[in-house]
């Protein structure tokens, strides 16, 4: 599974959000390549799941076809797991 964080940069936020994603997916046991980026290359980026800030969020679901979360706490594990769990149900698993 393909996951991107994104920010507006694709530098500081998103490369936190990006390290709290990872956590969470291997302590739920997800195999799951997880890359940060910013808004632009996100738009032109296909990936299975995206997970960006509240302010982001409409402008990259009017950009991509696959689910955009947005996350408040990008070091919340709990908003991210609660989150990725969504997803999950979402798509089926």
């Amino acid at each position: 599974m393909k996951i991107l964080a994104v920010c507006g940069f694709g530098v500081g936020s998103s490369m936190v959000l990006k390290m709290t994603i990872d956590k969470v997916a291997k302590e739920m046991g997800i195999d799951a390549v997880v890359e940060n980026t910013d808004i632009s290359t996100a738009k032109a980026t296909v990936a299975d799941v995206y997970f960006t800030s509240q302010e982001l969020a409409g402008e990259l679901t009017a950009s991509v076809t696959n689910p955009v979360y947005p996350i408040k706490k990008y070091m919340d594990k709990e908003e991210i797991k609660a989150q990725m769990e969504k997803f999950l149900v979402e798509r089926g698993n």
